[in-house]
């Protein structure tokens, strides 16, 4: 028993420990970051998300907050934002007629336009679709966003980039999350304090 508690405390001090070398590395590109999609909603842009695995659920989860709520004492209008990850049918028919590496691309082509902002999640920064999607992205004069841990080549292709300053799967995601809610956070207050909506 108390080794199984010791375990829990290494992994929250580990974590608050990332939490804290995030704050000093990463809090100017998270302003940033805001700062790019709070322009984007501006300008009647919408955001498109994508990622792998736990990165597809934070794309899900980021997206939520942005057309639904993120917190129950600042109410708004939604903000369109749209997670590639959702839609099963289309997911499955195209990685079992062209291969995986291209489902983000393909709905980035379709669904995306000049003044749109892609925000594309890996832990590893080495995803190959999420790498075409931001390609494609580029391409197309949307701007583009990479939520990444250390190392991998999505910081080097994105208009702005958070690096989580760890190469550890999990403590990267449980950081991740933080930076989401932060980021939506600042983006409503910037947009609907400005528009005196809320």
């Amino acid at each position: 028993m108390q080794n199984r508690k010791v375990e829990i405390q290494a992994h929250l001090h580990r974590n608050a420990q990332l939490c804290e070398q995030t704050t000093i590395a990463c809090a100017d590109s998270i302003l940033g970051v805001a700062d790019l999609i709070a322009d984007t909603f501006r300008a009647g842009g919408k955001l498109l998300l994508c990622g792998n695995g736990g990165s597809a659920a934070d794309s899900q989860h980021m997206a939520a907050e942005f057309v639904s709520l993120l917190t129950q004492d600042f109410q708004r209008p939604g903000l369109p934002a749209i997670a590639l990850t959702t839609d099963t049918s289309f997911l499955t028919a195209y990685a079992n007629d062209f291969g995986f590496d291209g489902v983000f691309e393909r709905q980035v082509r379709t669904l995306g336009r000049a003044g749109d902002l892609l925000i594309g999640i890996s832990t590893s920064g080495n995803s190959a679709n999420v790498l075409r999607a931001i390609q494609a992205a580029g391409e197309m004069g949307m701007m583009t966003v990479g939520l990444s841990g250390l190392g991998g080549e999505m910081s080097k292709h994105v208009d702005r980039a958070v690096v989580v300053p760890s190469q550890s799967t999990q403590h990267i995601q449980e950081v991740l999350l933080s930076i989401e809610h932060i980021i939506c956070f600042l983006v409503e207050r910037q947009i609907f304090t400005e528009w005196g909506l809320a």
